[in-house]
């Protein structure tokens, strides 16, 4: 069982090799920079997004499976979500770029014009929604109030509790609260901008803010001695580039970098699970609930925002837009071509 005097720190910077938390911090600002950097190099050019999540992951895959086999994970967990990352990115490279031309170089099919392909980022956004949210109810049942110990993707445990639950139902609100994907369009070219992003402009800045708070809460709860780095600097990478570079383009940012760092985390596990700039959970029972309770309240607000939205404009969320009187909706329609 827990014992009550847990300190009420939420991670513990002691377990690495180097107690400093200046120079791991140091490292976490690095990773955000970095991530920042790979987001802004793949998505301003066709060629870069396509080296980046059609070739790279064929030639890490077989480096896995050779070079590096025993030392990086070979098991479904960790391989799904290298993939099922990466697929994300393909099919929004694809929404992107995948047009026809005639023999006079008019573009006369497009298909991100196909409303069956827009089906595609929402169907993906909430998957893998869904995977953490099972997984969050898995441990909540499984490890009820005690310390796993170390298990597949957790060298230091998990511990289970009715946080697993009320963030699993954050999850579920969450994916509830999708609207908009009807949508989807692609960002024109500018002298300053040639990304061609694919911008969701009914997607704001408060479900993105409730992702976020429900995604970290999830790495904290099910991965916490990754939650530092593949929760908050994966987080808060995407998100500082919908709300200033790419502006809109929240969901396509989130994908590519979570997809590159997976691959890096393949590649390179040890980064995350021993060494210096190792960082793990204090455990602490206060900072779940309370972590849990944040993120189930913000999507609960998201949801019931969203409700009363539906009400006063007679719009179905799911086969329309939902938010196109905000100014928020309108500069990032704005921006589409």
């Amino acid at each position: 069982m827990l014992t009550s005097n847990i300190e009420m720190d939420m991670f513990d910077f002691s377990q690495g090799d180097s107690s400093s938390f200046t120079s791991t911090f140091g490292m976490w600002i690095l990773v955000v920079v970095l991530l920042f950097a790979f987001n802004e190099f793949a998505r301003r050019w066709k060629w870069a997004g396509f080296f980046s999540f059609f070739v790279l992951p064929v030639l890490l895959t077989v480096s896995w499976f050779t070079i590096l086999k025993g030392q990086t994970y070979t098991d479904w967990f960790h391989l799904f979500k290298v993939y099922s990352s990466t697929a994300g990115c393909i099919g929004f490279w694809l929404i992107r770029h995948v047009e026809k031309k005639d023999a006079a170089g008019n573009v006369t099919w497009k298909l991100r014009d196909n409303r069956f392909a827009l089906l595609f980022p929402p169907l993906i956004l909430a998957i893998n929604i869904l995977e953490a949210v099972i997984r969050d109810f898995e441990i909540g049942l499984t490890f009820w109030h005690t310390n796993s110990g170390p298990i597949m993707g957790e060298v230091t445990g998990v511990i289970g509790g009715s946080w697993n639950f009320m963030n699993g139902v954050a999850g579920i609100l969450n994916i509830i609260a999708i609207t908009g994907f009807v949508g989807i369009v692609v960002r024109k070219r500018t002298k300053t901008d040639t990304s061609k992003d694919m911008i969701w402009p009914d997607m704001l800045w408060f479900w993105i803010i409730a992702y976020d708070i429900w995604n970290f809460t999830y790495t904290y709860n099910a991965i916490p001695t990754h939650s530092f780095y593949a929760g908050l600097a994966l987080l808060i990478a995407p998100t500082l580039c919908a709300f200033t570079l790419g502006k809109g383009a929240w969901l396509q940012h989130r994908a590519q970098t979570l997809a590159i760092w997976c691959m890096f985390a393949q590649t390179i596990p040890m980064f995350q699970d021993s060494g210096k700039f190792l960082v793990t959970s204090t455990y602490n029972t206060t900072i779940y609930t309370v972590l849990s309770l944040v993120a189930l309240l913000a999507n609960v607000a998201v949801v019931v925002y969203v409700g009363y939205k539906v009400f006063k404009t007679k719009r179905n969320p799911y086969t329309s837009e939902l938010f196109v009187d905000l100014k928020g909706y309108q500069k990032v329609k704005a921006l589409a071509e």
